[in-house]
């Protein structure tokens, strides 16, 4: 986590080093596996405070997987708490992808292993179905803007 005298100075609005093109008024959102499939986690972080916003996991999965329920994660405490206009950012196309189809096409075969995490990924799909968001999901830019500072940080 960022210290307090990394603040950058170009920016008023968070005390995360972000490009002047990332709106800090968003959250990020990232997944990280060890395996595929094998140990997954994902979580939220505020871009404005470098907060923690929530956390889930580990639990056997995939890393797809965490990406997709990381965006559901963050639209439905979105919701939850009228944070209808902030932005969520993601640096998988494909969980993006997912979300915009309500379906989490993962290949994960449906074992007692991964029996309670299948029951989750058809929560988030049917939240999906029946509620409507607004807010925008953009796809991070790691590539001009370095790792999403959801990042675990293991690669």
């Amino acid at each position: 986590m960022p210290q307090i005298t990394d603040v950058p100075n170009y920016r008023h609005d968070t005390v995360l080093p972000l490009p002047m093109e990332v709106t800090a008024d968003a959250w990020a959102v990232d997944a990280a596996c060890s395996g595929n499939p094998g140990k997954m986690e994902y979580q939220g972080i505020d871009l404005a405070t470098g907060a923690q916003l929530f956390h889930f996991g580990p639990v056997h999965g995939t890393n797809n997987i965490g990406e997709f329920l990381a965006i559901v994660h963050a639209l439905a405490l979105m919701q939850q708490q009228g944070l209808t206009n902030k932005t969520i950012y993601s640096d998988s196309y494909n969980a993006i992808l997912w979300v915009k189809k309500k379906k989490c096409k993962t290949t994960l075969e449906r074992t007692p292993q991964t029996e309670r995490l299948h029951q989750i990924i058809a929560r988030a799909e049917n939240w999906l179905r029946t509620h409507a968001y607004v807010n925008p999901i953009v796809k991070w830019e790691t590539e001009r803007w370095g790792e999403i500072p959801a990042d675990f940080g293991r690669k």
